[in-house]
């Protein structure tokens, strides 16, 4: 019988728990295996490049885990702003009452993440802010980060080097070159 418990014990040690580094490491990779195709695609629609797509979606999701991601199926935390009509989610982010205190900030709600990925898109390219970005290459990603971060897409000093960062980590800049994976549906 201890004998027994001992391997249990021994077993349980080996075991990958929520918050090791391989755990971290191995969800990051499974979301960009789950949307890279969708990335790609939108890339060939739009002109954004995919790394820049999966790195943002990777951070601003926290890699599908996130309270927006799961409950709203916004990977990309755009919020409502004034002319959104569709469904909305309000989370706690950086938006204050007239007395300081942190409220609830409208965000968009998607019924699936497909919407918001190709909402995304949307939402760059037909804002003022972030027209200047398509006129870069779809292969200069750390121009295309540095330019979000500088169009005020996050409030965060560290945006570009993390998006810059997470890209050159997992190679994201290889689906910056890849074919586009409708061809390969419609065949």
């Amino acid at each position: 019988m201890v004998r027994f418990l001992f391997v249990i014990a021994f077993l349980s040690s080996l075991s990958i728990n929520a918050g090791s580094p391989y755990f971290a490491e191995k969800v990051k990779l499974d979301y960009i295996n789950e949307y890279k195709d969708i990335a790609i695609a939108e890339m060939y629609r739009t002109g954004i490049p995919a790394s820049i797509i999966l790195a943002q979606g990777l951070l601003e999701s926290q890699a599908g885990t996130s309270d927006l991601a799961v409950n709203a199926n916004n990977h990309f935390g755009i919020k409502c702003k004034s002319y959104w009509q569709g469904n909305t989610y309000f989370h706690k982010d950086d938006d204050y009452d007239n007395n300081g205190n942190l409220i609830k900030s409208c965000f968009r709600y998607y019924d699936s993440p497909i919407e918001s990925y190709v909402d995304h898109s949307n939402f760059l390219m037909q804002s003022s802010n972030y027209s200047q970005l398509f006129n870069l290459s779809k292969n200069d990603f750390a121009g295309w980060a540095w330019g979000l971060k500088k169009s005020g897409y996050a409030t965060d000093d560290e945006y570009a080097i993390k998006l810059i960062k997470m890209i050159q980590e997992f190679e994201l800049y290889k689906y910056d070159n890849a074919k586009n994976p409708w061809n390969q549906i419609l065949k």
